[in-house]
């Protein structure tokens, strides 16, 4: 890993006067007066320090007091002296001599000798803040979690070592198999389970128990089996055979009903103490406790949501990411990694397979199928037929409002008998694209969107008896008046869940009706007849699978200016439709005609997909090109491409302004557009430009994003 030296801007380090030279195995390092005795072997440590300053994105060389021989190990947490403060940082590695020949500062203090940074997680990080022009420090305040020194100080288990023996009838008296702790490498080859229903499953399987790295694309069959969703327990078996050929195993998922999901089926498949789950609503203790037992090898599986990414699971031999379409994967911090692009790194540097795994497909996994970088597991279509739901389309909006049936609770006729007939054995499912009551309001008149006269922000109610409020500041507006016509009254744009929710219980009024979405998720729902009123990721689990399911709104989902609007739409739908029964029907308000519902209507996101990336590749859209985004101010923006040195065959579009959100100061975007293989270069000039920035200490920030999801 490139190392460097602190230099005298950096305050690093002491006044000429105050060195002198000691002798060291090594050579001659020089120290300052008043410091400890270096360490007698590998005096100079390399510490990357926690400072987000793209210009000092580089290890530094301090030097290791004798006293802190034993304890600075490395991995381990740091403070040092940097610009004249204390800092933290994590202790990279130990050497003979440092290639700087000027004098060192001292490790202030080993914070703690637990080596919490593994090497395989830092040399990750720095591909990751590479591949994303952002900075190391960055990448690992999200891959190492808040030290908590009680939580260290606690017992340690035995690596591996699970609860009883008698509880795992694979193993000997001591609880340990052939394969070492932890694994079931003594175990007879298990069942392929629900891996027998797809024509690659088997060997997929195979190959794991086998040692090897096998890296996939898998399109998952629809339907829910005994105890849950089958995709959670394919996940499971895949990761049983894993640990059966000796390795460890990682497992991504978007959100925590998810992580349930995935924990319930790996507690089913490989017994207790063999893995733990990671979410952030654990809490900061309980967390880094469980982090630790992964780092401390204790547990060879990690499951978890896009911060799991990087839990250093021991001999990793497989990376799994669930529903990578969802942007939930996308870190919200700097440099906004994506979980899937983590884990195909991960993969490719240390030899691990990789699962990408959904109900649908996206462009970004599609590519990968096609440079053969990974390799597509599919279901006959004899066998996707007989397990996938039967669509219906109900027609567009236009249609629906003609339907004098849609008045009792704007449903089409077809819409209200197919969840009649489903209610007679069984829950189910009305899918609304948009979370609250009335989100959205207009002009009763002339149809104008209705907005804040204080800050111009969208108008909406919270419930059937409030007074309408901006969704923006939060100031009531009792008294509004339409500022294009004059009239006083209000009507719908966008109908939420609350509200839909309302309609169906005044529809069905012997049922009840249950609401899943930002307000509450619920993760499961009995056999009992209900209606579940859900947002789009927020479904909750059938026990047996939906009776019946209605999709509303197909426009709101088609109808945005995104450029994975199609992609994203049959995601979502693919993803509710997949927890009805097999045969069961569902009704999808949206025409027909369009890509999206003719795929949902096949059942076949993979054509969806390949022509998809086929019609990126004609226009010059991610994922066929590297895209990356200037977000700042119009004149931080401009000033930085300006300075920035872009590769060969770079297409720079905009900047153009970008509407400001709860009063916000007026931002712009600039778009650079490069060829594929261009992307490592578009980073570093990227990064190199930012460097430049924020070693003149220039006064604003221009945010760098490097393929984001909402680029276009």
């Amino acid at each position: 890993m490139p190392h460097t030296n602190p230099s005298p801007d950096d305050g690093a380090l002491l006044p000429l006067d105050a060195v002198r030279e000691r002798p060291s195995p090594a050579g001659r390092v020089p120290v300052a007066k008043g410091v400890p005795e270096p360490a007698a072997v590998l005096p100079v440590a390399r510490v990357v320090v926690d400072t987000p300053l793209p210009h000092l994105d580089r290890p530094f060389d301090y030097l290791v007091p004798a006293p802190m021989d034993a304890d600075a190990v490395p991995g381990c947490r740091v403070r040092v002296r940097f610009a004249g403060k204390l800092v933290d940082g994590f202790l990279l590695e130990r050497a003979e001599a440092s290639e700087h020949e000027g004098k060192l500062a001292r490790l202030e203090r080993v914070v703690s000798p637990e080596p919490v940074l593994a090497p395989e997680i830092a040399l990750l990080a720095r591909a990751v803040a590479d591949r994303y022009a952002g900075t190391m420090a960055d990448v690992l305040r999200l891959a190492v979690p808040p030290r908590h020194a009680r939580v260290e100080a606690e017992e340690r288990a035995v690596p591996g070592q699970v609860p009883a023996a008698d509880e795992d009838p694979g193993r000997g008296e001591d609880g340990k198999g052939e394969d070492g702790p932890g694994r079931p490498g003594d175990e007879p080859a298990g069942e392929p389970g629900p891996w027998a229903g797809y024509r690659e499953g088997e060997s997929f399987l195979t190959a794991l128990a086998r040692g090897r790295s096998p890296r996939a694309v898998w399109t998952a069959l629809p339907g829910a089996g005994e105890g849950g969703p089958e995709w959670a327990r394919a996940v499971a078996v895949a990761v049983r055979e894993t640990l059966r050929g000796g390795r460890g195993a990682l497992v991504v998922v978007p959100d925590g009903k998810d992580v349930v999901l995935a924990d319930a089926a790996l507690s089913a498949v490989l017994g207790p103490g063999r893995h733990v789950s990671l979410t952030a609503d654990l809490g900061p203790a309980e967390r880094y406790r469980r982090w630790l037992k992964v780092a401390r090898g204790e547990v060879p599986v990690a499951v978890g949501t896009r911060a799991a990414a990087f839990a250093p699971v021991r001999e990793l031999g497989l990376a799994v990411v669930w529903d990578d379409g969802d942007d939930l994967h996308a870190e919200r911090l700097a440099p906004y990694p994506h979980a899937r692009e983590v884990l195909a790194l991960r993969a490719h540097q240390g030899g691990a397979g990789l699962l990408i795994g959904g109900y649908a497909r996206t462009a970004e996994a599609t590519r990968l199928v096609a440079t053969g970088w990974a390799r597509p597991i599919t279901a006959a279509r004899q066998t996707v037929r007989a397990r996938a739901p039967r669509v219906r389309p109900a027609g567009d909006d236009a249609e629906l409002a003609k339907d004098q049936a849609a008045r009792a609770a704007r449903l089409p006729s077809l819409a209200w008998r197919v969840l009649r007939a489903g209610l007679e054995s069984g829950p189910v499912l009305v899918q609304v694209p948009r979370r609250g009551y009335l989100p959205a309001l207009a002009c009763q008149d002339c149809r104008a969107p209705a907005r804040c006269g204080h800050c111009r922000g969208p108008l909406a109610l919270r419930n059937g008896h409030a007074a309408p409020y901006c969704r923006w500041c939060g100031r009531i507006a009792g008294e509004w008046r339409c500022p294009a016509c004059g009239a006083a009254r209000m009507r719908a744009r966008v109908v939420g869940a609350r509200r839909t929710a309302e309609e169906l219980g005044r529809a069905f009024p012997s049922v009840p009706v249950k609401t899943s979405g930002r307000d509450g998720v619920l993760a499961t729902v009995g056999a009992a007849r209900a209606l579940v009123v859900a947002t789009p990721g927020a479904e909750p689990v059938p026990e047996g699978g939906y009776a019946a399911a209605v999709l509303l709104d197909g426009w709101a989902l088609l109808g945005r200016p995104d450029l994975r609007v199609a992609e994203e739409a049959l995601r979502r739908w693919m993803n509710a439709a997949a927890l009805l029964r097999s045969g069961a029907e569902l009704v999808v308000l949206a025409d027909s005609s369009l890509l999206p519902v003719q795929a949902l209507l096949r059942w076949d996101p993979v054509t969806h997909a390949e022509r998809e990336l086929a019609d990126r590749t004609e226009l010059g859209f991610p994922p066929a090109v590297r895209m990356a985004t200037l977000t700042g101010s119009p004149a931080a923006v401009r000033e930085m491409l300006g300075e920035v040195a872009l590769p060969e065959g770079a297409q720079v579009l905009g900047p153009v302004p970008i509407e400001p959100s709860r009063g916000d100061q007026v931002r712009e975007r600039a778009m650079v557009r490069v060829p594929w293989g261009a992307g490592p270069a578009l980073a570093a000039a990227l990064k190199g430009a930012a460097g430049v920035r924020s070693a003149r200490k220039a006064d604003e920030v221009v945010r760098v994003c490097i393929d984001p999801l909402d680029a276009i």
